[in-house]
């Protein structure tokens, strides 16, 4: 059975793994969500990621990361661009979550990044979700 919203999928299965304080969650893998996981690595809302090959497409095991209560360091995470409706952003009205302290992630020319870095690449795109 296809997927309408794969991205969608990956985030709820983080959002859920934490709430049931997960160590880790395997979820299908594909380059989109590969990206996504590296850019939630490099600002430090998941521990690490390795991709495991079994079968013809895989899966990415996702690490999830807590603090030192035992509280999950993902607060939120939000689809925003969804299939039925694309959202957009040029590099000069890229959103900030939560006064800089949560990370957009947007697909743009240069390929998946953060609004940190489209910022400084000047490039705007679509904004695939936003985490806090």
């Amino acid at each position: 059975m296809s997927m309408s919203d794969p991205i969608a999928d990956l985030l709820t299965r983080i959002r859920n793994a934490q709430q049931a304080a997960k160590r880790w969650v395997d979820v299908p893998a594909s380059t989109m969500k590969k990206r996504i996981c590296l850019i939630l690595k490099e600002e430090h809302f998941i521990r690490d990621f390795v991709v495991v090959t079994d079968g013809p497409q895989g899966s990415i095991r996702i690490f999830l990361s807590y603090d030192h209560n035992g509280e999950p360091v993902i607060e939120g995470i939000k689809r925003i661009s969804k299939p039925g409706c694309r959202v957009y952003a040029n590099a000069s009205h890229l959103p900030r979550v939560r006064g800089g302290l949560g990370v957009s992630i947007l697909t743009t020319a240069k390929g998946v990044v953060s609004n940190k870095i489209a910022k400084r690449l000047n490039v705007g795109g679509e904004i695939i979700c936003q985490v806090w």
